[in-house]
């Protein structure tokens, strides 16, 4: 099947970037929300803040990997007490599905992780916007026709729902029927963009390029319009998040075999400063990837 394997690295920048920037500020947020609203702004946001920079500059991804499960379990305990908070929901939605698509190796456990973030994610979509609950049901067409419901202020539960179902996805990449609904996940972002072109931008263009070359273009893939949402994702993020070169090269460079494109962008990759504010840790998973597909250019081309 073209498509039966979804790897890891497509997923892990934007929702790595979700869980860990959102994440840690709303968590502890929403946790004082609960106990005292009015205290919210005051005393969580320095502490937070701090906790953003420290893992998003981490340059050791196994120790974010083994200290986010007691994250998991807290942020179930937010849940408990909010349920239809949908910062709280969002949160777990983005972790759960960050962890499990990112750092678990054992399918069975990462399926049950993203089912969970899945779960969580369109629990925050029905408290941001109450038409829109039940639309993952529905064909392509009415998908897309209900999703016009959702508006601007719904944005960031919109993105959220969009991420965790593609957790959810990549999870069961051996499941036609799952692999099936990417569509109405690039509806999803391409909504996101129609509501609010300059929310998470870099992202956005960078995921829309893996969406559409993830496929060759025999069986539906859009290079055309991939290679444009790569190079808008480099422009915009000034080339300091080198995930989106790695895709660049995995999917857009090997499925044309364009080997020169390939190495170059690899390369670039390599050669890179990793720390970058608010990059590193990515930055880090990164160059790993690059090293695996130079190593293995040789006897894929």
């Amino acid at each position: 099947m073209a498509f039966a394997c979804v790897p890891h690295s497509e997923i892990h920048r934007v929702l790595i970037f979700m869980s860990v920037v959102r994440f840690l500020f709303i968590s502890t947020a929403a946790s004082m929300l609960v106990a005292c609203a009015s205290m919210v702004a005051s005393a969580g946001s320095g502490l937070a803040g701090n906790l953003n920079k420290a893992i998003l500059n981490q340059d050791d991804p196994p120790l974010v990997r083994d200290g986010a499960p007691a994250y998991l379990l807290m942020l179930d305990s937010f849940v408990e007490g909010a349920p239809e908070n949908e910062a709280v929901l969002s949160a777990a939605a983005e972790l759960y599905s960050a962890y499990g698509a990112v750092f678990v190796d054992d399918p069975a456990r990462a399926r049950k992780l993203t089912t969970r973030g899945r779960a969580y994610g369109r629990r925050a979509l029905c408290a941001a916007e109450e038409a829109a609950c039940g639309i993952w049901d529905l064909p392509y067409d009415e998908f897309r026709q209900n999703l016009q419901q959702v508006g601007a202020k719904q944005v960031p539960a919109l993105y959220t729902f969009g991420l965790s179902w593609l957790a959810w996805i990549q999870a069961h990449s051996d499941d036609f029927s799952a692999l099936a609904k990417l569509p109405q996940v690039q509806a999803v972002l391409r909504r996101v963009q129609v509501l609010d072109s300059q929310y998470e931008q870099a992202n956005i263009e960078h995921f829309l390029g893996v969406l559409n070359t993830i496929r060759p273009p025999a069986l539906g893939g859009d290079f055309e319009a991939g290679l444009a949402h790569y190079q808008k994702a480099l422009e915009v993020s000034a080339e300091r998040d080198l995930s989106i070169k790695v895709d660049f090269a995995r999917y857009y460079a090997r499925t044309l075999y364009d080997r020169e494109l390939h190495d170059r962008l690899l390369e670039e990759v390599l050669a890179a400063d990793p720390e970058q504010p608010g990059l590193t840790l990515f930055n880090t998973l990164a160059q790993d990837d690059a090293k695996d597909l130079l190593g293995s250019a040789d006897d894929y081309f």
